[in-house]
């Protein structure tokens, strides 16, 4: 299904040490590193791997209208853990931790924020609290 994904930055080290963080919360770690300075981070090749680097057109990065990755988490702990993550290394809140819709057995508990370069992510799990 998905491969990977791949989010632009405009400042690779600082957006490095941001996804370093972040992954680490769900047990990804980098599993592939370029010459270019991309990083690809997963929890084994043959899982989808989530990428970051500079564009291959060398035109600067932009945050795409619209445009949202989501993480999947283990638990509505883990989901906090990468909110606060992301608060703690440069992010930005777009929508604290919490459910949202109906609570029932496949609820969507969520908190939605942005990385250093204005990318939008969510992390999310399902699951009764």
């Amino acid at each position: 299904m998905i491969g990977y994904i791949m989010l632009g930055t405009n400042d690779q080290a600082r957006a490095n040490a941001f996804y370093d963080k972040l992954m680490a919360e769900i047990g990804a770690a980098r599993l592939m590193e370029f010459p270019s300075g991309t990083i690809a981070w997963g929890t084994g090749p043959d899982a989808p791997m989530f990428a970051v680097g500079k564009p291959w057109d060398k035109a600067p990065a932009t945050v795409g209208n619209g445009v949202m990755i989501s993480l999947a988490a283990p638990t509505r702990a883990a989901v906090d853990a990468l909110h606060a993550a992301a608060m703690a290394n440069g992010g930005s809140d777009e929508g604290a931790p919490g459910a949202r819709g109906p609570e029932g057995p496949t609820t969507f508990y969520g908190a939605y924020f942005r990385d250093p370069d204005g990318n939008k992510l969510c992390a999310f799990c399902h699951g009764p609290a």
